[in-house]
């Protein structure tokens, strides 16, 4: 997962909460960076035909930025329930972040096949509580 690929994560979810566009502002609070990163990131992404900003209403994801969030945000899913699930890390919501910049699309896949992933991910994944729903109450939301 590349970075594009967490930021769209991010407007997924933030979309998901909202029920609409999400603002500059709420992404630079859930991916910790600055207004003027988000900004950046937005136009490329808008370049890739993945977003649709508009100044004071906010993102939005396309039918393709809405897959490739999805993927993303299943990737990230996967990350987390084998740290939680196989190697047993206690703070797998902090790992998880870590790694997920760094995991390929072969590693991940290779990883489903040892988790027990639910069959309705991405969409039992808990935005609120930016985790696994089956795992929320078990890890630390950040």
């Amino acid at each position: 997962m590349n970075t594009a690929d967490q930021y769209l994560k991010a407007i997924y979810l933030v979309q998901r909460m909202e029920n609409g566009p999400a603002s500059t502002g709420a992404l630079a609070d859930r991916l910790d960076v600055s207004p003027a990163s988000v900004n950046e990131m937005i136009g490329k992404l808008q370049d890739r035909g993945l977003a649709d900003h508009e100044k004071y209403k906010g993102v939005s994801l396309t039918d393709e930025g809405i897959e490739q969030a999805r993927e993303a945000l299943q990737t990230y899913c996967i990350i987390e329930r084998f740290l939680h699930n196989v190697l047993e890390v206690e703070e797998f919501p902090s790992e998880a972040k870590a790694l997920e910049s760094v995991i390929d699309e072969t590693v991940a896949e290779r990883l489903d096949t040892i988790i027990d992933r639910e069959p309705q991910c991405p969409d039992c994944f808990d935005a609120e509580a930016d985790m696994c729903a089956e795992l929320v109450g078990e890890g630390e939301a950040d």
